[in-house]
């Protein structure tokens, strides 16, 4: 047999906009009969500020469009239009450069791929952080990144560093960029299966996706850029071709396999795929149609004795941006800068919600609850208690200490949540709900003790909620997780730390909220809505 070589994943095109950031920081030298691109750092960390700043605050037009669409789809649930109308109204106030998009403003990752004919005589992952460094200091993003000191000791880095950076060799004069800002929600939902042959045939298939497709929920924020990887030469390749295919990295793979194991799309399970997850019923968070905007499945090479198989999505927070540098200049690919024009001239109709005081005794709220059915959709009016994983976890050693459970835990509802800074002259930064799933552990000791009684989050929830709530009359109410930006602007009046001031971001707070959106989720009486898709 004759040597072959093939690129692995050969991506036949890239119809990208960009824009020029710069002509500084780049200058081509001869050496011999090459031509060396020579790239001064500041252009990397000119280039990773930039990139991190504009995917902070700003979406591709793509998604916003598949966004719009949801409004015009006759097909399309009140819950996906509800969600999809927030999602735009969201990206409209984000726009502004103040509150960014999601208050989880996530993991810096860069990957890039250096052109052999690129200098720039420095350590390229240390000037690319720096610019990420910049960018989270001087907006206002959340340090979300926590650092071992031991085993069990952790502190908050206070930087959002250190961030993921993979750079790899390719021939040329150009360097390329993928900057992804990775919150905790979906890169929770990233799936390794380790499967074998007998996943390889249709009916087996179909059966694998239905089950796993469950397995994603809502807590990563609906409608989904979904993923699905068949095959890799490890568990490393097929995770890699996860993050890059949600990401949109990988839409121009050729559409089949050659001999020479390349990369394929296979668009005739992107588009059963599409349809599996249509029927879920599981919708853009509340049920319906719009699990997934769209779905990517790539199917790769594998050793014999392995067919890794993984599952992994971009969220309604797709914050994805591209970059390059060539003799031409510093580029980074041109988001949407008006994402208004796409919102509908009037907003979609929906029956009245149900108006809920807090700011009334426990019992009374928890009786007015009791007297609707779970998907009713409420406006919340008073003060909620904000507190997610550390902070529960404080609160169980004082439990375990034989102390009380804290009076705002028994008095106020509880919103799993950590916000983003707080621009100047304004009350909260950008504070959308966290992942419910994550403070399951700690729900039926809480409500044993009178904590937690209503907790407010993103999310489905495990069948011991559930069944807590049907024990001690709890509720969980589900939050949209997403639109982060336009609930500090226009639901959130006050926000103040009561307790645990050293976690910073995770510490307790006292919040005052106007018309803030929920849906019941679980109710006292052990009903939950995702149990009844």
């Amino acid at each position: 047999m004759d040597f072959i070589y093939q690129d692995p994943y050969p991506i036949l095109k890239d119809d990208t906009q960009y824009r020029k950031i710069s002509s500084d920081y780049v200058k081509v030298e001869q050496l011999g009969d090459r031509e060396i691109l020579t790239v001064d750092p500041k252009g990397l960390e000119l280039l990773s500020q930039e990139a991190m700043k504009d995917v902070s605050f700003m979406l591709r037009t793509s998604h916003l469009e598949k966004l719009r669409a949801i409004l015009d789809d006759p097909e399309a649930t009140d819950n996906d239009r509800f969600v999809a109308y927030n999602l735009l109204q969201n990206a409209a106030v984000a726009i502004d450069g103040q509150l960014p998009s999601c208050q989880d403003t996530g993991t810096a990752i860069v990957v890039a791929k250096k052109g052999e004919n690129v200098y720039t005589g420095v350590d390229d992952a240390e000037w690319l952080s720096k610019g990420i460094f910049n960018t989270y200091q001087e907006k206002n993003l959340r340090y979300s990144q926590i650092v071992p000191i031991s085993m069990f000791e952790e502190k908050n880095s206070g930087s959002n560093l250190p961030a993921q950076i993979d750079i790899y060799a390719k021939k040329g004069n150009t360097y390329e960029f993928l900057f992804l800002a990775k919150g905790g929600g979906s890169a929770n939902k990233t799936y390794l299966y380790q499967q074998t042959k007998s996943l390889l045939n249709e009916k087996s298939m179909d059966a694998f996706v239905r089950a796993k497709i469950m397995d994603l929920g809502t807590s990563a924020c609906p409608p989904y850029h979904l993923a699905f990887v068949i095959g890799g030469t490890s568990a490393e390749a097929n995770l890699a071709a996860v993050k890059k295919a949600s990401a949109g990295y990988y839409d121009h793979l050729p559409t089949t396999g050659n001999m020479a194991g390349q990369a394929f799309r296979d668009l005739e399970w992107e588009q059963r795929v599409q349809q599996i997850c249509q029927e879920s019923a599981i919708g853009a968070q509340f049920g319906g149609k719009y699990f997934t905007h769209d779905v990517r499945v790539i199917r790769l090479p594998r050793h014999a004795a392995s067919c890794p198989v993984g599952l992994g999505v971009s969220c309604s927070a797709d914050r994805n941006i591209k970059g390059k540098i060539t003799k031409e200049g510093i580029f980074v690919e041109q988001l949407e800068v008006n994402p208004g024009r796409l919102l509908p001239a009037t907003p979609p109709h929906l029956e009245p919600a149900v108006e809920i005081d807090l700011n009334q005794p426990m019992a009374d709220i928890l009786k007015k609850l009791s007297q609707y059915p779970i998907k009713t959709r409420l406006k919340l009016n008073g003060t909620l208690i904000v507190a997610r994983d550390i902070a529960h976890a404080k609160i169980k050693e004082l439990l375990d200490a034989g102390k009380p459970m804290p009076e705002y835990f028994k008095n106020h509802p509880v919103y799993y949540a950590g916000p983003a800074k707080t621009p100047d002259g304004m009350p909260s930064g950008s504070f959308g709900p966290t992942t419910a799933g994550r403070m399951d552990v700690y729900v039926e000791e809480f409500q044993k003790a009178g904590g937690s009684m209503i907790m407010l989050a993103k999310g489905n929830r495990t069948p011991q909620v559930m069944n807590a709530c049907k024990t001690y009359g709890g509720f969980y109410l589900g939050s949209i997780g997403g639109p982060a930006a336009i609930l500090a602007q226009d639901n959130i009046l006050k926000v103040e730390v009561v307790d645990f001031e050293e976690l910073g971001m995770e510490a307790v707070r006292k919040i005052t909220v106007k018309n803030f959106p929920a849906f019941i989720i679980t109710d006292d009486k052990g009903n939950d809505f995702f149990n009844n898709l």
